[in-house]
């Protein structure tokens, strides 16, 4: 057989395997575990990922570019930056910010960028390391976003840029957010790694801002295993993100290509010689933050999974707070941000103010159930030992913000649940509270815990 021969063989057998090695197995309530995430992909991803890897084209290539346009027609911008995961494509968005190349509008050490500190430290990060000013507001309980009216009370002289996460799938007040940035002439950076096809006003998250990221983490949405992306609308910030990617270069050829812009030889920077090779001009103190081909490979037969998991996550979503409903008052159920329509990375449970059991106690009881739980991430970032001593500013107070710490625990809604899964959570939970002991003080707001 010749190699075209070779290769079509191979790919059949991979559909084989597939079958074999990762057929389903059979939901049994008390032994199957009931994962807070996890893959979910069929045969496609694998012969997608094994016939790139027989290109041997092991650096972005022809399917990362594929991607990204791929990517950006379906959030309706026109550009995307893949990059090698979500922490990544937060670098690389906040780092494209200081680009002198952005004149006025440049953000330099001591400006300050409004966010929250209830959240994954990926978002934080980036704004600490390129010597900014995180400036804290914070959440309410039920939406765990922030409180819209902090937001414009927070701005200072020094504030330069908005960057915060739509927690768990849940849009931040978008209208109220852009409002301010274009009273200010702020920058507004969306973390969008959590919500791939949540919905604001009927537009995607991650349209809206002047820069988006996305996770494609095995735990998001879509995966590539490791994977992320910066998205904008703006083609100087494309090109900044673009440079801050790839070792902080001036040249925006494509991998493998040359003189794109005709004038390689011919231009002068800094104060090296005319006509210096422009691909070995470097405009940024950048990364090599890039994604394979293999890994883009992957991300493609997932993407065109994508509408059906988040209808599927919509769906979890809803059995569990069907389900859960009646015990709201004991506990704070999760509620979408008006205008919107989330697309859930999680459903989150906070225990109500005033009750006997803590969030330790449903946590081990879930777990020990086989139910997987998972803390909001980080609690309050300024309690973690990275971030007790930066330099920050807290506007108001961070009482939701230490209840959540305190509180707040997630489950699954994954696509990879059935009605099964959720039906055997639910009554898990049933069980839990039918035991736990009641105090007469419940939760009784959404704003302050």
């Amino acid at each position: 057989m010749n190699h075209h021969e070779v290769r079509k063989e191979i790919l059949s057998l991979v559909k084989e395997y597939y079958k074999d090695k990762f057929a389903p197995e059979p939901f049994v309530p008390g032994k199957s575990l009931v994962r807070y995430a996890g893959r979910v992909f069929d045969e496609k991803e694998l012969v997608n990922l094994v016939d790139s890897s027989l290109d041997f084209w092991l650096t972005a290539g022809q399917h990362a570019e594929a991607f990204e346009n791929e990517f950006a027609d379906f959030l309706g911008v026109e550009d995307c930056i893949l990059v090698n995961s979500g922490s990544s494509a937060n670098l690389v968005a906040m780092s494209a910010l200081t680009s002198p190349k952005l004149g006025d509008r440049q953000l330099k050490p001591g400006d300050e960028v409004i966010t929250v500190a209830s959240g994954f430290p990926t978002t934080v990060a980036p704004i600490v390391q390129n010597g900014l000013i995180p400036a804290f507001i914070d959440v309410a309980l039920e939406t765990y976003n922030a409180i819209p009216e902090l937001i414009e009370k927070a701005v200072s002289k020094k504030t330069k840029a908005i960057f915060m996460a739509h927690t768990l799938g849940n849009p931040f007040d978008l209208r109220v957010v852009m409002d301010i940035a274009r009273k200010y002439d702020l920058w507004v950076v969306e973390d969008n790694c959590d919500a791939l096809g949540s919905e604001y006003d009927g537009k995607y998250t991650g349209a809206f801002g002047d820069l988006a990221t996305f996770s494609f983490y095995p735990a998001h949405h879509i995966t590539m295993g490791e994977g992320g992306a910066v998205v904008t609308s703006n083609p100087e910030l494309a090109r900044i993100a673009r440079s801050f990617r790839d070792w902080g270069r001036d040249c925006y050829c494509a991998a493998g290509e040359d003189n794109t812009c005709g004038i390689r030889f011919t231009q002068q920077f800094g104060k090296l010689p005319v006509g210096y090779d422009h691909k070995f001009v470097y405009s940024h103190i950048g990364y090599n933050l890039k994604a394979t081909d293999m890994q883009a490979a992957v991300g493609r037969a997932q993407l065109k999974k994508l509408p059906g998991f988040i209808r599927k996550r919509r769906e979890n979503f809803q059995l569990l707070y069907d389900g859960l409903s009646r015990h709201e008052g004991r506990l704070i159920l999760p509620k979408a941000a008006e205008h919107s329509k989330p697309s859930w990375f999680g459903f989150l449970i906070t225990v109500g103010k005033g009750e006997a059991f803590s969030r330790t106690e449903l946590s081990r009881y879930l777990n020990d159930n086989n139910i997987h739980t998972r803390n909001l991430f980080a609690g309050n970032l300024l309690r973690q030992p990275a971030f007790m001593n930066i330099s920050h500013r807290v506007v108001g107070n961070l009482t939701n913000t230490d209840y959540i710490m305190n509180n707040t625990v997630f489950i699954g809604v994954y696509p990879g649940l059935g009605a099964e899964e959720i039906s055997y959570v639910v009554d898990k939970m049933d069980s839990f509270l039918e035991k736990a002991p009641v105090k007469q003080q419940h939760y009784a707001g959404a704003k302050e815990a």
